[in-house]
């Protein structure tokens, strides 16, 4: 799971430097908040279940569940605090950097 929230990092860092590049200073802010929005909750939904997982019983289907719901509820929570207080948000770069943290564990599908 370390690896995969890495690599969302990583991927973030790249959105934003790209955004920087064809929009700006605001272009790049709005992609790497937007890639945050993905890696902050997947990280803590990560931590959470790595620390069930080595408790006696195990992780469980149910904790899985209810930190997929808590991971969902802070994404939605985070997107509409970044949408209310970064004032100079521009949405193509916030949704481009969001999406390329979503479907960055692809590259590591082709790694094998």
């Amino acid at each position: 799971m370390l690896r995969i929230v890495s690599l969302q990092l990583l991927a973030t860092v790249v959105a934003g430097a790209i955004a920087a590049l064809l929009g700006g200073w605001a272009a790049m802010f709005s992609a790497i908040l937007g890639g945050l929005c993905c890696v902050v909750p997947n990280s803590i939904m990560a931590v959470r279940l790595f620390a069930n997982a080595h408790k006696a019983g195990g992780a469980s289907p149910a904790a899985f569940f209810i930190w997929e719901f808590v991971k969902i509820i802070l994404t939605v929570a985070l997107l509409f605090v970044t949408a209310k207080l970064y004032h100079d948000l521009n949405w193509l770069a916030l949704l481009a950097g969001f999406i390329v943290a979503l479907k960055s564990y692809i590259i590591l599908l082709f790694r094998h």
